[in-house]
């Protein structure tokens, strides 16, 4: 059985109580996470070594705090001033919470789920989506990642595009992957509205709404976009409830589709759901 949980952000307490509550068993069951790891919480360097130390029973896959985290670890970010991620940076194993790390998957594709932290671009098929993102795990797994990583930041290009090539490219995959939300419905992204559906500006659209999208061969399972919340319809299984911003820790087991659910305390400086 897999179960698919939402975005943890250093939060280790709500996911032992999600985890008690659902009946989870490593070695029977398999534990999907939808990204951002760490940041805002206090718990980020226990959540990593909990996820690490299940093996073989979970699956993550990458998200715009996790990149973060790296790019900072790596020298290649300077730090924020509310990111709470002391306790990794200062840990004695350090190095082997970000090397564990890197190796992560930035989707996860099976016969019949896509996981990604945030969204695919309409234009690309969950084969084209998973070759592409195969392109950013080489570049953070090689010996270079540390220049990928310098290379990453930025919103530009805002659209794909085949003929793309280098730090562009990359860009643009880790952008859609990581960080959007909503997009105009020829595939141009829109990465600074945060908020409801409902108010977003005129003509754009949440990714998964476009007319003809090419990935809605799989349910796309995702997190990222806590002001949508729970959401299980047109093919997309969103988790993002806010659990860092005192909303709630969701988690769906996918082959039954039941719901489990657990309250959090806000964690995050209350400066509005991301």
């Amino acid at each position: 059985m897999r179960f698919a949980v939402g975005d943890l952000q250093g939060q280790l307490e709500p996911l032992d109580r999600l985890l008690d509550a659902a009946g989870f068993q490593p070695g029977r069951d398999e534990l999907w996470l939808t990204g951002d790891l760490v940041n805002r919480g206090k718990d980020n360097a226990a959540v990593l070594r909990r996820i690490r130390a299940l093996g073989k029973s979970a699956v993550t896959v990458l998200g715009n705090h996790d990149f973060y985290l790296l790019a900072v670890a790596s020298g290649a970010m300077r730090r924020g001033a509310d990111d709470t991620l002391d306790d990794i940076l200062d840990a004695p194993d350090r190095a082997a919470l970000i090397d564990w790390l890197r190796f992560q998957p930035l989707m996860h594709v099976d016969e019949t789920f896509a996981m990604v932290h945030a969204g695919l671009l309409p234009g690309w098929s969950v084969a084209q989506a998973r070759l592409l993102a195969h392109e950013v795990e080489g570049a953070l797994q090689g010996p270079h990642w540390q220049v990928f990583l310098q290379n990453l930041w930025g919103s530009q290009p805002l659209a794909w595009n085949d003929a793309l090539e280098g730090w562009d490219r990359l860009r643009v995959i880790v952008n859609a992957m990581c960080r959007m939300r909503l997009c105009s419905a020829t595939g141009e992204m829109a990465l600074k509205y945060k908020g409801p559906i409902d108010a977003a500006p005129a003509g754009i659209l949440p990714w998964f709404a476009v007319p003809g999208r090419r990935s809605a061969s799989h349910t796309v399972v995702c997190g990222h976009w806590s002001a949508l919340g729970y959401y299980n319809a047109n093919g997309v299984l969103a988790l993002d409830t806010g659990c860092v911003w005192g909303g709630c820790l969701t988690g769906v087991w996918l082959e039954t589709g039941e719901r489990v659910q657990v309250a959090c305390e806000q964690a995050a400086a209350p400066s509005g759901w991301e």
